[in-house]
């Protein structure tokens, strides 16, 4: 039970900002919006599951971080192809 305030708390204080991010701004800040969400979300998962004491959860984040990388490669790919 002592990752699930952490994790609570994470959500709110990292979430929010991330939308933020992710729905204003040019396409720089909605890449930073998306970096912050993708590192909140891992770290979130991470504490439930050490909330929950369950190991196998622990696999989840560690496919969102590849996850994340690629879409991060993806989208500054994109955003490379703009005169």
């Amino acid at each position: 039970m002592t990752g699930l305030v952490p994790a609570f708390v994470l959500m709110i204080g990292g979430l929010v900002p991330g939308l933020v991010l992710v729905s204003r701004g040019d396409a720089v800040a909605r890449l930073i919006g998306l970096q912050l969400l993708s590192c909140v979300a891992v770290l979130v998962l991470l504490l439930l599951a050490q909330g929950f004491g369950q190991s196998q959860y622990l696999i989840v984040p560690l496919v969102l971080v590849v996850l994340a990388f690629a879409g991060t490669l993806v989208f500054t790919r994109l955003l490379g192809r703009r005169p």
